[in-house]
């Protein structure tokens, strides 16, 4: 059963944070625009220390959910994990904007026991069951991730770009397969349909093993929930944001967290 996000949140009740893993997850396809009426591009996935070098853990192709310039959402019908690098085929279609996105959720509970301080994972069916919402003692968190890419085939569309109202989204201002070295882009997040102000996000070009400083950009979203970076060199970016603050699911105070992540192509001009 999928769960969906029932916390009921105020963006006012939040605090930015860093983005919340050491270990960075990411999807890169092999080609971000393609010309055509039928294409294929393969996408690795994983969760690594440099990025887009798979080195420590294979992301889930089975959390994929690839969603249609016309709309549909499909899964990925077959793909390849190893220990750590995750890899599937898209077929394109249809002319415009697809958007890939690996979409997690998960439920914790921390509570003392014989003096230590615990963790229990489940789902929330589980974690009712153990009584961890009638325990005030206790302390409930639900997390949300998404992890995204946006791959074009033809003309760039805008449809994948629907925001949902619920959670942290992704809002372009500047289409993502339309990003150029040297030149400004312009995106959004949204939380709860409303506009994310204050998020810091953070910036990083991929192949950073290969540099002593690995040059991360940090920005923060502006009123409107925006931000900007100019991309100095043509290359894949790693673009990231976090968020945690408090909810409550049926009358019970909980803590929410959520993530999200983007890979992009800036072009050369």
């Amino acid at each position: 059963m999928k769960i969906k996000h029932m916390a009921m949140i105020c963006a006012a009740g939040f605090m930015a944070a860093q983005p919340a893993f050491a270990h960075r997850m990411w999807m890169l396809p092999s080609t971000f625009t393609l010309s055509g009426d039928d294409q294929w591009i393969t996408v690795d996935g994983a969760i690594s220390n440099d990025l887009f070098f798979p080195n420590h853990h294979a992301l889930d192709y089975r959390n994929v959910q690839i969603y249609t310039p016309s709309g549909e959402a499909e899964s990925v019908e077959d793909g390849w994990r190893g220990r750590y690098r995750t890899a599937f085929d898209v077929h394109l279609t249809e002319q415009g904007t697809y958007r890939i996105a690996e979409e997690g959720s998960a439920w914790m509970a921390f509570y003392e026991e014989d003096g230590e301080r615990r963790r229990q994972r489940g789902s929330l069916e589980e974690l009712q069951e153990a009584g961890f919402f009638d325990n005030p003692a206790a302390e409930v968190f639900h997390s949300r991730r998404n992890v995204e890419t946006y791959v074009t085939l033809g003309a760039l569309s805008t449809t994948a770009f629907a925001q949902t109202g619920e959670g942290l989204e992704f809002r372009p201002v500047t289409h993502p397969n339309d990003v150029y070295a040297g030149e400004e882009a312009r995106f959004a997040f949204t939380l709860g349909g409303e506009p994310a102000a204050g998020l810091e996000v953070e910036i990083v070009k991929g192949n950073d093993r290969y540099r002593d400083d690995p040059g991360t950009i940090t920005a923060e979203t502006d009123e409107n929930g925006e931000f900007s970076f100019t991309p100095e060199d043509a290359g894949r970016y790693w673009i990231s944001t976090s968020i945690r603050g408090e909810g409550e699911h049926n009358g019970h105070a909980i803590g929410v967290g959520h993530s999200y992540v983007v890979t992009l192509e800036a072009l050369g001009l």
